[in-house]
């Protein structure tokens, strides 16, 4: 297995995801747009995870060739991201970043299915490899806040270039798989897809993403405006990444103690806590720390159970598509949806949005409860 060279394309790929997620907003914001056109300019990158994946995937698991997938998308990102370095009006980010975002949405899907097929039987180490990926998160969301206290944010761009190419690199640089996979057949994939628990289960994960628009595009204009520094930003999004990797070492050990439903549950219910916090004591410092300790069930146990599930749940041949509908279906539609309605409602009352977000995390909780209790 190549451990370190899999780790790579983590690091590399969550870099870009740390460098995006607290700063991207303040450096459309440098640039003057609005609040409604920081939402649309949000949602883009999200909007596309809706097709882009699928057509992805459907390609990889027609053709058997996942790595060759995963260097045409990060190739083609790189290319039409370095656009971004030089046009700065509304229409030209919208284009260049959906150009960007169809190519960079082909990557994780299939590198997911990849690192599954390398792991084999060996399912439960996944989190050793992908904490790897929070640890580039971190890294990325450490210095680059340091670095916005003294330079320009309009330096943004260059950074996430930068990691763009790594995630390239890295995937050259990879073996291929030892095996070639059986043609994936759509009929099947559709026949488990309609099993009407499964379906219940993607609409769970699509509120709960939904809740989390408002924290990827304003949680850090929103700590700005109550006075918080951009290191002390990063930090806090960095506490919330600490406790992620925290979780994905213990998720072996966890999953052995507790049911998926159990799981399932109690994040859905945490999400809907850790938001209703930041609405209403965003001033007390510690508080906020104690709902970023909460991302260790909204992303961080949320996510294992959804790789798990995918992976007990559907053929292997069908994971690559199964990957793809999974980030279709939450960071595509509910995160590019959430986006959207935040930067709808951030200017009239940025506490409701956070309330709002509450709400539907509670509504997917409840859901869970009434439908899922004896499916999972």
């Amino acid at each position: 297995m190549p451990y370190w060279r899999l780790s790579g394309v983590y690091f590399s790929y969550f870099a870009v995801v740390g460098a995006f997620s607290p700063y991207w907003s303040l450096y459309l914001q440098a640039l003057n747009f609005s609040a409604q056109q920081i939402g649309v300019l949000s949602a883009v990158p999200l909007l596309t995870k809706l097709l882009a994946p699928n057509l992805w995937s459907w390609f990889a698991d027609a053709t058997g060739q996942r790595l060759t997938v995963i260097r045409y998308g990060s190739f083609g990102a790189c290319l039409f991201f370095v656009g971004l370095l030089f046009l700065y009006d509304y229409s030209s980010l919208i284009v260049l970043l959906a150009l960007y975002s169809i190519f960079w949405n082909a990557v994780l899907p299939q590198f997911e299915a990849i690192t599954l097929t390398y792991l084999q039987d060996k399912a439960h180490e996944y989190s050793k490899i992908r904490v790897w990926g929070s640890i580039g998160f971190i890294v990325t969301v450490l210095l680059l806040g340091v670095f916005f206290e003294y330079f320009s944010i309009q330096w943004l761009p260059h950074f996430i270039l930068l990691f763009l190419i790594g995630i390239f690199i890295f995937a050259c640089l990879l073996p291929p798989e030892d095996r070639q996979l059986e043609p994936s057949r759509m009929a099947d994939f559709l026949k488990i897809m309609m099993g009407k628990y499964v379906l219940i289960f993607y609409f769970v994960l699509f509120l709960l993403q939904f809740s989390h628009g408002v924290y990827y595009v304003f949680y850090s204009i929103y700590l700005e405006s109550y006075g918080y520094s951009k290191t002390l930003i990063g930090v806090l999004w960095t506490i919330g990444v600490v406790s992620e990797i925290y979780i994905f070492i213990k998720m072996p050990e966890i999953f052995s103690r507790f049911s998926r439903f159990q799981l399932l549950s109690w994040s859905l219910f945490l999400t809907a806590l850790r938001w209703c916090l930041m609405a209403l004591f965003a001033s007390s410092a510690p508080i906020i720390v104690f709902a970023q300790l909460l991302h260790a069930f909204s992303f961080g146990v949320m996510h294992a159970v959804a790789i798990d599930f995918i992976k007990t749940t559907f053929g292997e041949s069908s994971h690559g598509q199964a990957q793809a509908f999974y980030a279709a279906v939450t960071f595509g539609g509910g995160a590019s949806l959430g986006a959207f309605v935040s930067g709808l409602l951030w200017q009239s009352s940025p506490q409701l949005t956070f309330l709002v977000a509450a709400g539907a995390a509670f509504f997917s909780w409840l859901l869970a409860i009434v439908f899922l209790k004896m499916r999972l």
